[in-house]
């Protein structure tokens, strides 16, 4: 419990999972790294949030199919927080094409921003944290990071990749005090789902056992705890945040039209 970590770095932290995440960071106690790819003015917003609880927003353009100097990004935001305790992989793209259509082009493309471009910005993070009494890797996968989903190859081919390099970072890097975990979110109401602004609790989801979409601020509840002392003791984990979609699996779960399911 001598891990007290004051500084993060939280990408794609202009709207949805990542601002709610470093929202949620500022509230512990961190500075916040905030980037963005093409929404300047939500960057801001997610600022004015992390300012308003009484902590330091430092915001940066990071564009992820830029590699490596991506994690040059990485590297300045480390250097004006002076260090690194949470680094917070969010930033990612999708795709929707069956595999026989699938274009070598855009499997390129999703590869590299969910899979190289995170490999990149964690190896960057997980340097500045070396020698300095530990730290919290954490990457936003999905829960395609554990179950295919029908025309996202390339997703899911990157998630699953992503969930074991950061098995393998937590094996490599636990005798640094270092943890690397992931969160697995289901249906979120962000923009990235088209549901910017929503309340989730007016969405009927008969699939989802607890009967609709996720908000992104309990994504991010699972992110800090993470994040925290108290889960020193956690790594290599892949903490799933879907409202039992998993359980249902992801066609079912998000293709359900009724509930007579329930009735067995």
């Amino acid at each position: 419990m001598t891990f007290h970590p004051t500084r993060a770095i939280v990408t794609g932290s202009d709207s949805g999972i990542g601002k709610a995440t470093a929202v949620a960071l500022a509230a512990a106690g961190m500075d916040v790294g905030i980037t963005w790819h093409s929404d300047e003015d939500g960057a801001r917003d997610t600022a004015r949030e992390v300012e308003a609880l009484g902590r330091m927003a430092v915001v940066r353009r990071l564009d992820a199919t830029d590699i490596p100097a991506c994690g040059d990004v990485v590297d300045d935001l480390a250097a004006e927080l002076g260090g690194l305790d949470v680094f917070v992989n969010n930033a990612g793209t999708g795709d929707n094409a069956p595999f026989l259509d699938l274009a070598l082009d855009q499997w390129r493309h999703t590869v590299s921003v969910d899979l190289e471009a995170a490999f990149i910005c964690l190896q960057r993070a997980a340097r500045h944290m070396l020698g300095g009494g530990g730290g919290r890797l954490i990457a936003i996968t999905s829960v395609h990071e554990h179950q295919p989903r029908v025309g996202a190859a390339a997703y899911d081919a990157a998630k699953h990749g992503l969930g074991g390099l950061m098995k393998t970072v937590a094996l490599e890097l636990g005798r640094e005090g270092i943890t690397a975990n992931t969160v697995a979110p289901g249906e979120i109401a962000t923009p990235m789902t088209g549901q910017a602004d929503e309340d989730p609790r007016s969405k009927d989801r008969p699939g989802v056992p607890l009967g609709r979409p996720g908000d992104a601020r309990e994504v991010a509840a699972v992110v800090a705890f993470l994040a925290s002392a108290e889960a020193a003791y956690v790594t290599g984990a892949s903490y799933v945040v879907d409202g039992g979609m998993l359980q249902m699996g992801p066609q079912a779960g998000s293709h359900l039209e009724s509930d007579d399911w329930r009735r067995g």
